[in-house]
C-alpha cells in the first residue's frame, strides 16, 4: 500500500478536488512547505490558510483542493519533518541504542522547526512518516525482547515525552530578547532559579534550599538525555530472557 492509498482516519474527511483555471496548479506539498516555513520563522500561531495563501497570491479557498483546513494542515505539516528521520533495521543486542537514536533525531528535528511539537499534543499523529517512525521503534523494542503491551505503552509514553520537552524548550525561546543569545538567557534564568531556592525559608523548604544548585544543574540536552535513560534504560526489567 502507497502512502497515498492509506486509508483516512475516521476523524477526517477527503478532501474534494476543485479546478482553479487561472492560476497555476498548487500542490498539497507546496503548501505544507510554505506552512514549514512560517513555523521556523515565526510560529504555529502565525500559520493560516489565508497567510499561506498570500505566499501563492491566490485566495484560501483555492487551498482546500489540497488540504481541509487548518488542523489538517498542520498534521501534515508535523508528517513532514518525520520523513527526515532515518529507520535502522532493529539490532536486538542495541535495541535501546537505536531507540535512543530515534528519539535523539526526532527531537533535534523538532527542535529546529520552533514550536511544531505544539501541533502532536493532545492527537496521535497518523501520517504516512509518523506512523512509519512507530513502526520502526515498535519492530525495534519488539526485536529486543520487550513485551508488547509495554513496547506498545512505551511507545506513547516516549512520544510524549520527546514532544512535550521540544515544546516546552520552543515556549523558552520565546522569552529570548534580541539584546541575548539563548545561552545568555538560560544562564540568567538558571542564576536567578537557583538564588530563588535559596532564599526560601529553611523551616519550610529545607531540601529544596539546600539543594539549589543541584536542581538547577545541567542544560537542556543533559535534562533531555537523562530522561531518555530512565525509559529506555527501564525497559530492561521487562524484556523477555
Amino acid at each position: 500500500m502507497t502512502d497515498t492509498e492509506l486509508p483516512l482516519p475516521p476523524w477526517r474527511r477527503s478532501v474534494p478536488k476543485r479546478a482553479n483555471a487561472t492560476r497555476p496548479p498548487l500542490s498539497q506539498e507546496q503548501i505544507v512547505n510554505a506552512g514549514l516555513r512560517i513555523v521556523t520563522e515565526e510560529s504555529v500561531e502565525s500559520v493560516s490558510m489565508r497567510r499561506i495563501a498570500a505566499v501563492f497570491n491566490t485566495s484560501a479557498s483555492s487551498l482546500y483542493a489540497h488540504v481541509a483546513n487548518k488542523e489538517e494542515l498542520l498534521q501534515l505539516m508535523f508528517d513532514q519533518i518525520c520523513a527526515d528521520i532515518a529507520i535502522p533495521e532493529p539490532e536486538p543486542a542495541r535495541w535501546q541504542e537505536q531507540i535512543k537514536e530515534m528519539a535523539r533525531a526526532g527531537h533535534a528535528l523538532m527542535v529546529q522547526h520552533n514550536d511544531i511539537a505544539r501541533t502532536a499534543l493532545a492527537t496521535v499523529p497518523t501520517g504516512p512518516n509518523a506512523l512509519r517512525m512507530s513502526e520502526g521503534m515498535l519492530a525495534i523494542m519488539l526485536a529486543g525482547g520487550v513485551p508488547a503491551q509495554i513496547a506498545a505503552w512505551s511507545l506513547d509514553r516516549l512520544f510524549l515525552y520527546i514532544v512535550a520537552d521540544a515544546y516546552e524548550g520552543s515556549l523558552h525561546m520565546r522569552k529570548i530578547g534580541d539584546d541575548s543569545s539563548p545561552r545568555e538567557y538560560f544562564e540568567e534564568f538558571v542564576r536567578q532559579l537557583a538564588e530563588y531556592y535559596e532564599s526560601l525559608p529553611a523551616d519550610r523548604f529545607p531540601n529544596i534550599r539546600a539543594n539549589a544548585r543541584i536542581l538547577t544543574s545541567g542544560d537542556g540536552d543533559q535534562r533531555f538525555e537523562f530522561g531518555l535513560d530512565l525509559i529506555i534504560d527501564g525497559l530492561e526489567k521487562y524484556v523477555e530472557k
